[in-house]
């Protein structure tokens, strides 16, 4: 398992970024589809949540990666409104 942290979240396209903790240099973020989140809903996500996932080939380039089975491990706080 990867740690990392949601970086961006685009709710409309059902997808988003993970920059992964270990990240080396010549890495980079971490796609990954609303399918491929493992526990809760895709809409209950936000930015700066940290999150395990594995890495996968991605099956329409496998040149790259994506990340499946996203599980939250701490999430941000809900903006007082």
């Amino acid at each position: 398992m990867t740690t990392g942290k949601i970086i961006a979240l685009r709710f409309n396209r059902g997808f988003g970024f993970i920059s992964p903790a270990d990240r080396a240099p010549e890495g980079g973020d971490v796609f990954f589809h609303s399918s491929s989140v493992a526990t809760g809903a895709f809409d209950d996500l936000r930015e700066g949540d940290s999150v395990e996932f594995d890495v996968e080939p991605d099956p329409r380039d496998p040149s790259r990666s994506r990340a499946a089975n996203v599980r939250v491990l701490a999430p941000t706080e809900a903006p007082v409104e």
